[in-house]
């Protein structure tokens, strides 16, 4: 009998040891399970940060291209401004008391318009000054003038005309400012 009670004893004990072992596996189980999940979910977010990534290059690159497409023609205007700022000169210098003179002026007139009408196609246009308020990002002071009758800082002359590119400043203009 004492046999029978030490192999009863013995299968209990191996029962026991094999429950142990199920549990140990369940555990490892459960603890590869709760790492793989872990593991899913961290791909997950790297996956939707990859993707807002690719979306946000996707919209800077169009936003570039959309700028530079809107302001392709500005390396062009620019160098067409002192073509501008000659008409404005030979204009202002001519003596308009000979009928011959003010008739070739008025052709001339005619060619400024159409150049202008041109440049403002693209985009371009003249920034306002006599009489405005001074801006810094339109306007650059060159000189200083006291006039009581005259709010402060009020543009007073336009040394040279300043040209906006649809919204952004090619060139500011120049000015005088009235300073009390």
């Amino acid at each position: 009998m004492s046999e029978n009670v030490e192999q009863t004893e013995l299968t209990e004990e191996i029962e026991e040891i094999e429950e142990l072992d199920e549990v140990e596996e369940v555990d490892e189980a459960e603890t590869m399970q709760q790492e793989l999940l872990l593991k899913i979910e961290d791909l997950q977010n790297q996956l939707l940060k990859e993707r807002a990534e690719v979306e946000n290059f996707k919209r800077r690159t169009k936003q570039e291209y959309d700028t530079n497409l809107k302001f392709a023609s500005q390396s062009m205007i620019e160098k067409m401004l002192p073509i501008l700022d000659g008409f404005d000169r030979a204009i202002g210098s001519v003596d308009r008391t000979d009928e011959k003179t003010r008739q070739f002026l008025k052709g001339f007139e005619m060619i400024q318009t159409l150049y202008m009408q041109l440049l403002e196609s693209e985009g371009l246009a003249v920034i306002g000054t006599v009489g405005e308020p001074f801006d810094p990002y339109l306007h650059q002071g060159i000189m200083q003038e006291s006039n009581e009758d005259i709010e402060d800082d009020v543009i007073l002359e336009e040394l040279q005309k300043g040209y906006t590119l649809k919204d952004r400043v090619i060139r500011a203009s120049m000015v005088k400012v009235n300073k009390k």
